[in-house]
């Protein structure tokens, strides 16, 4: 705990806030997510150290999160994906008068989900590193062949795009020169000749990010058209005052659904809507009585609030220890640790002491903010849902094109991909791309190839992929699990299709 107060200081708890107001805006607005914000403003940490840097980020990414329950309560829209359930009983409880009421009682569960997740992740993530840190080349590679199963899982609708979706990401992760440090022979490789002087060191990271989230999203609004329909202004007078004896009765729920927010978040590709709808069916379940979920009762707006606040720290879990993003947010994050000069993964946490204790600071500081911020001013931030989209996007628009052109010193064609990756994903899923399996198979490729190549550098063979421990065949293990797993889902959501 001293080691956690020593990181405290007045910019710290500035950044944290801004992250988190910030965040609470992106998420509040139908149309923009926590992923969208954390793009958006990555380019900004490269004025800032690292601590600073992750303390706006987190910040961000809880804001962005807990943001999504504002429309999901007044609008029946979901901000964020994993706001889904909270419409299930939100916005009934404020059809009723009560939207003060439903939008406390979730941001406190909010706040419960969140702290949950921030003391797993502080006393499971370094465990988990412990163990990885033992990984050979081949152990790596295996984990990161797991990871890239998880593209399967992270498919939406079609699983055979999604897969495709994935392999076209690795395939553009090794555009430029095959270096020679990683195995290769120091030459270019998938690039046109023309091509070749602005290509040669491949894409970079971060325009690549800004541009699959923040453009695209951009461009497929402006396709809608900017105007804004008329909506609803619901009466926020409290017809049922909030207490904090709405909790009496649902500790269990709170505990159980941040519990499996965490879970959900520590399996990379499940994501935040699968955690939220698992923890309100669960609510169900154990209701005394489940015919009144979905007609306006807190345990509905607990259950999912909880959960996917939960998510935020899990889902940091195997990126922390493991270097594997488990969802589109996390994979925004590494380009953080890139920025500054780190890499995640099992070495992360022994050899950043600083960076992790800071790590941890930040995202409790987040969550306490993000309550006091939302409980005390839940009135005027409800109005953040009314303001028109034709004047955020242009800003948006111009930070990320500042930002991209900034983050590398200037190099214009930094811009240029930040355009094409933007158009490409508004394109593209007009198409069918997938733009999740995409960025993890972007991110993951990479690596995937240095591990293969040392790991038969090393041994010489291919069988020592099978061979070489105890934890390559757990590995497999779970590699086949996870694809037989999503095998099955598929067949089975196509069976219920056909039925």
């Amino acid at each position: 705990m001293t080691e956690l107060l020593t990181q405290f200081t007045p910019t710290i708890f500035l950044l944290v806030s801004i992250g988190v107001m910030g965040g609470i805006v992106f998420g509040a607005i139908p149309g923009m997510t926590a992923t969208m914000a954390v793009a958006v403003f990555l380019p900004v940490t490269y004025a800032l150290n690292i601590y600073q840097a992750l303390a706006l980020l987190l910040g961000l990414y809880v804001g962005g999160i807990s943001g999504g329950l504002v429309p999901a309560i007044l609008l029946n829209i979901p901000g964020t994906p994993s706001s889904i359930t909270t419409t299930f009983d939100g916005y009934p409880m404020a059809k009723h008068g009560q939207g003060v009421r439903a939008l406390k009682i979730g941001i406190v569960s909010s706040l419960v989900g969140g702290i949950f997740s921030a003391l797993a992740l502080f006393f499971f993530a370094p465990a988990l590193s412990d163990i990885a840190i033992k990984f050979s080349y081949v152990e790596k590679f295996l984990i990161i062949l797991f990871a890239l199963t998880v593209i399967a899982s992270l498919s939406q609708g079609s699983m055979l795009m999604g897969i495709f979706s994935g392999l076209l990401g690795v395939l553009l992760s090794l555009v430029g020169t095959y270096d020679i440090s990683n195995g290769g022979n120091g030459k270019t490789r998938l690039l046109f000749d023309f091509m070749k002087p602005t290509l040669r060191s491949g894409f970079s990271l971060l325009p690549v990010l800004i541009g699959l989230f923040a453009i695209a999203t951009i461009i497929s609004e402006a396709e809608k058209g900017m105007k804004e329909k008329k909506r609803e202004h619901l009466d926020l007078t409290d017809a049922v005052k909030f207490r904090f004896s709405d909790f009496r009765r649902q500790f269990i729920n709170l505990i159980r659904s941040s519990t499996i927010g965490t879970f959900i978040g520590l399996l990379p590709g499940v994501g935040g809507s699968a955690a939220s709808l698992m923890s309100y069916t669960q609510a169900k379940n154990f209701s005394r009585e489940p015919e009144k979920m979905g007609t306006g009762v807190p345990t509905g707006v607990i259950a999912s609030e909880a959960a996917n606040n939960g998510l935020t720290g899990g889902a940091l879990i195997p990126l922390l220890s493991l270097g594997i993003p488990g969802d589109s947010t996390t994979a925004i994050l590494i380009g953080a640790f890139t920025l500054q000069g780190l890499q995640v993964g099992p070495l992360f946490i022994n050899s950043q002491p600083v960076v992790w204790n800071s790590m941890m600071l930040s995202l409790l500081l987040a969550n306490l903010v993000m309550f006091a911020v939302m409980f005390f001013a839940i009135r005027y931030i409800a109005n953040v849902i009314y303001v028109p989209k034709y004047i955020l996007y242009p800003i948006i628009f111009v930070m990320s094109v500042v930002g991209a052109y900034a983050v590398n010193y200037g190099i214009f064609f930094d811009i240029v991909t930040l355009l094409i990756f933007g158009v490409f994903a508004w394109a593209g899923v007009k198409m069918g791309i997938q733009i999740a399996p995409l960025l993890i198979g972007f991110i993951l490729g990479g690596q995937a190839e240095v591990y293969f190549v040392k790991s038969l550098e090393s041994f010489g063979t291919f069988t020592i992929f099978f061979t070489k421990s105890p934890i390559a065949v757990f590995l497999w293990v779970l590699i086949l699990a996870s694809v037989g797993w999503t095998i099955y889902g598929e067949m089975k959501h196509s069976r219920a299709n056909r039925n």
